[in-house]
């Protein structure tokens, strides 16, 4: 499995937090059975948004300033909070990229943000035999809203609700109207099947911010979370909401 952290090139917070991650990985190696490295992949900047989207087949659909309903899905759009939109747009492309290289080159791919910190060895080979095609490994905590809702959830999930060794359902923490998916989109497992319905999935609705498009609502049966974290946020200033 390759593995990717997004990082700013030139922003020193970014480089910082992302070194921060790999050395967090690193300290695990005696520990983890199929060692793999993590490479740096340079983010999407604002500047070169605008050049970007010449380019796609899709546009930008998710609203800034008011809430609407996606009448297609039935979902309420509601706006984050930007004060750059390229940032929340640079951010959607970096991701986009790696989704596309999954389903190109037919291969998954573990996609870190610079932010994630690993706390524990990360013995992937579980995620694959897997039947999610998406797999969070981030503690909800300090990374998502609701986030006390979503580690319960988490925690009380036994039985017939594990899946391989301990990948569980995205878990419930809002009304079915509100997207809901991964813990803050910092660290997952995306395999190529995973990436392709996602990609087909933009085509259709258009760029959403990340954890708005990869939502449970639109991704049935694909999105899944591990029972144990693998990873925490590590709290540093945001590139997209700033």
């Amino acid at each position: 499995m390759k593995a990717y952290i997004i990082t700013v090139d030139g922003d020193l917070i970014s480089q910082s937090a992302a070194n921060n991650c790999i050395d967090s990985h690193t300290r695990f190696k005696p520990l983890i059975k199929q060692y793999f490295h993590i490479e740096k992949f340079d983010a999407i900047r604002p500047e070169q948004v605008d050049e970007e989207f010449k380019y796609m087949p899709f546009t930008w659909t998710y609203p800034w300033d008011q809430p609407r309903i996606d009448f297609k899905s039935g979902l309420k759009l509601t706006p984050y909070t930007t004060a750059n939109r390229k940032k929340r747009m640079a951010c959607f492309l970096s991701h986009y990229h790696l989704w596309q290289q999954c389903a190109r080159q037919r291969e998954p791919l573990l996609i870190l943000e610079h932010d994630a910190l690993f706390i524990r060895p990360f013995n992937y080979e579980f995620t694959m035999d897997s039947n999610y095609g998406i797999i969070g490994i981030n503690n909800p905590l300090g990374a998502t809203r609701r986030a006390d809702i979503f580690d319960s959830q988490i925690q009380t999930m036994r039985g017939e609700d594990l899946d391989a060794d301990g990948v569980l359902p995205v878990p419930t923490i809002d009304n079915f109207d509100i997207p809901q998916g991964l813990a803050g989109n910092s660290a997952y497992v995306i395999k190529p099947l995973g990436a392709e319905e996602l990609l087909d999935l933009i085509n259709d609705y258009g760029a959403w911010p990340n954890d708005a498009i990869m939502c449970k609502q639109l991704l049935p049966n694909i999105l899944g979370v591990t029972k144990k974290y693998y990873t925490k946020v590590q709290g540093t200033r945001s590139t997209t909401t700033l």
